[in-house]
């Protein structure tokens, strides 16, 4: 989480494939990176092994003061802040949060397309619980999605019904806050 009333956390664009040199260039200045990753299965040729991949390819997220960006801009691996016009926007507070939530429930997640409309639930149970979003029935197994508006990239991570607030259940509108669901 941001250490002072200025730091924020921002979504850094990265080289491509460079995600995790970069993250590490960052911590070994002393930044707090947040590389959301899930494991996936690769098959070679008499074999198949787990490779981590990350769920935002080319960016990662770093908290830090805007004012104090330039050694955040001079690690090798960086591209740059992501910005709305030429001012790098934060990611926004609740959004950042429900990404930190999935990562340290340890749930598998996936990356999913952006979804910006839906009903929106809140979790009372599990490893979630209190994070609000919205649930995508796929297949029959319900998906808690996470976006990050700033990056229209979302990722998924599978729920128990039972997890769903009850009285949370309410029409969606329009909306850029946190998590996305649609029952």
């Amino acid at each position: 989480m941001p250490s002072g009333q200025s730091d924020y956390w921002y979504a850094v664009r990265v080289k491509s494939n460079r995600e995790w040199i970069t993250a590490q260039a960052l911590k070994g200045k002393g930044f707090p990176v947040c590389l959301p990753y899930y494991q996936d299965w690769r098959r070679q040729a008499n074999s198949a092994q787990t490779i981590d991949l990350p769920l935002f390819p080319g960016y990662l997220f770093c908290c830090f003061d805007l004012n104090k960006r330039l050694p955040i801009l001079t690690v090798p691996g960086v591209v740059h802040i992501v910005s709305c016009g030429k001012t790098p926007q934060p990611v926004d507070e609740r959004e950042m949060a429900a990404v930190l939530s999935v990562m340290q429930s340890g749930l598998p997640a996936r990356p999913r397309r952006f979804h910006s409309i839906g009903q929106s639930v809140e979790l009372d149970r599990g490893p979630l619980a209190g994070t609000q979003g919205v649930i995508l029935s796929y297949t029959g197994e319900e998906e808690f999605v996470v976006s990050v508006s700033l990056l229209q990239r979302s990722i998924a991570v599978k729920v128990d019904r039972n997890w769903i607030k009850p009285d949370s259940l309410k029409p969606a509108a329009w909306s850029t806050a946190g998590v996305w669901a649609r029952l």
